[in-house]
């Protein structure tokens, strides 16, 4: 299919009004909802598997290791190919990839046979997210972006608190083939919402070049990387799995980045980073994301593990995480329009680390009500600082590479969380060890090692916050005339 730059008389100016995108706001929301609840809808559901196919735990891990491995690999090319063929036909065929990936897991006979069809899942799903955002961004006019973009991160939010909610409650009272299933009538939705209300937006680089290296190097080197990390909870961090994984990583990343300097049509554009304010802003993402997502996913295996709770009860504690979120992070889209970025993240990291002091102390008695409260203010943090940050991030990148940069930063937020994950949990077996007496590891032993964790990740906060007073208001922050993006209207 040729690309063809449409007639002056088929471009009209973009909508200045929220209601007037919302049509495509909504099929974005429902694509990117869908990718993130997926990704932690199904770990609830490992025991359930185990027994259903009868396999070990370390087989079941490839259910969850493959969709992050085949999500990884596909990001880097998420730019490339919206630059080429266009974001909106890009975005609905990751959404039927996702779409039809889930109708064959919930029809799949063996752990392997799900964890091919979970693979599907996740080449679809590993697309959603960057070229969603970066139609999004494209589309918000520039004194109501932080607005749009506050409203694009509400599923991000919600989607992992309501993600065991939803999967322990199926697999109490339906089956486990229905955490798939409700992914198709959604996915469905969303390719008819798309198909009628996203525009098609004028290519940045149509007569960009693959490059063919790029391509090899750089799904290699997450690939790698995501998979050695992940395997660092079940082989250690000297494991052979984990070392390989790693090294096979770490050397195809430095030839990507020697590639992706020097060659002429780069799959992801590396140079932004010679911009101080795009590192900075980055860099402070990045520990926000290590601390804050490194960590949330103890809270499940806390209420489980030390205190006993199911998965459905463990998913309705977690809730008020999700809600608080969903309440403040509109707030916080209005606060990046009129102040920028600074402000809200950097009040919002303080009420994070204040919640992690909070989940320092929890102890072998804490109750689901002593968890509630510091999670509902660990919600309204991220709410205030998550999306002002992102878009924060964009805005100082140049604007013909939003698309490049949207991969890029999905590319590196997946191997900043796997990283995150995979330390603290080796910091919570350690801290297991160090608090076993005599080689026993008491209930009140067990919390007071997560507590420690959390300790951890206080200071993690404490220098993301830090690094927060550095960021400068962009030369293109809101309120400030730049040009548009257009629509083409023709068919896609």
């Amino acid at each position: 299919m040729t690309q063809s730059r449409p007639a002056a008389d088929a471009v009209r100016p973009l909508p200045t009004s929220i209601p007037g995108i919302l049509a495509a706001l909504s099929a974005v929301i429902l694509g990117a909802f869908m990718a993130i609840l997926d990704a932690t809808i199904v770990n609830v559901a490992l025991p359930t598997f185990g027994r259903v196919f009868e396999s070990s735990l370390q087989s079941l891990q490839w259910i969850i290791t493959g969709y992050m491995l085949a999500s990884a690999a596909v990001i880097p090319l998420s730019g490339w190919l919206s630059d080429r063929y266009g974001a909106k036909r890009v975005y609905l065929v990751a959404l039927v990839l996702f779409t039809a990936g889930s109708a064959l897991c919930a029809v799949a006979t063996t752990a392997s046979m799900l964890t091919i069809f979970r693979v599907l899942q996740g080449l679809g799903g590993g697309m959603l997210m960057p070229v969603g955002m970066a139609i999004l961004f494209r589309l918000a006019p520039p004194d109501r972006r932080g607005a749009v973009m506050g409203i694009f991160g509400i599923p991000m939010l919600l989607g992992p608190a309501l993600g065991p909610v939803i999967s322990g409650w199926l697999l109490e009272y339906a089956s486990w083939p229905w955490i798939f299933l409700i992914n198709v009538p959604v996915g469905a939705a969303a390719v008819a919402i798309g198909l009628r209300s996203l525009p098609s937006l004028a290519a940045e680089h149509t007569e960009s070049r693959l490059d063919t290296l790029g391509t090899v190097l750089g799904p290699l080197a997450f690939a790698s990387l995501t998979y050695g990390i992940s395997q660092s909870t079940e082989a250690g961090w000297t494991g052979r799995s984990t070392v390989t994984g790693i090294t096979v990583g770490l050397a195809a990343l430095t030839a990507f980045i020697a590639r992706e300097l020097t060659t002429t049509h780069p799959l992801l554009e590396l140079r932004v980073f010679k911009n101080r304010d795009f590192s900075l802003a980055i860099m402070t993402q990045w520990l926000m994301i290590a601390g804050m997502f490194g960590t949330f996913f103890l809270i499940p295996v806390f209420l489980q593990q030390v205190r006993g709770y199911s998965p459905f009860q463990t998913g309705l504690i977690t809730l008020p995480n999700a809600l608080v979120a969903a309440m403040t992070m509109p707030l916080a889209g209005r606060l990046f329009d009129k102040v920028g970025a600074r402000p809200p993240v950097f009040v919002g990291l303080l009420i994070v680390m204040s919640a992690f002091w909070m989940l320092s102390g929890i102890s072998a008695t804490t109750t689901a009500w002593d968890l509630m409260v510091p999670l509902a203010v660990m919600g309204g943090g991220m709410g205030l600082a998550m999306m002002p940050l992102g878009t924060h991030v964009l805005n100082t990148a140049p604007r013909h590479l939003v698309s490049r940069v949207t991969s890029l930063t999905g590319s590196c937020q997946n191997v900043v969380a796997s990283l995150a994950i995979a330390s603290f949990t080796t910091v919570l077996q350690n801290r297991f060890v160090a608090n076993a007496a005599g080689g026993q590891l008491s209930p009140e032993a067990q919390a007071q090692s997560f507590g420690d964790v959390y300790g951890f990740a206080l200071l993690v906060i404490a220098f993301a916050a830090a690094s927060t007073l550095l960021l400068r208001r962009p030369r293109s922050a809101p309120g400030v005339s730049e040009p548009r993006a257009e629509l083409v209207s023709s068919a896609t």
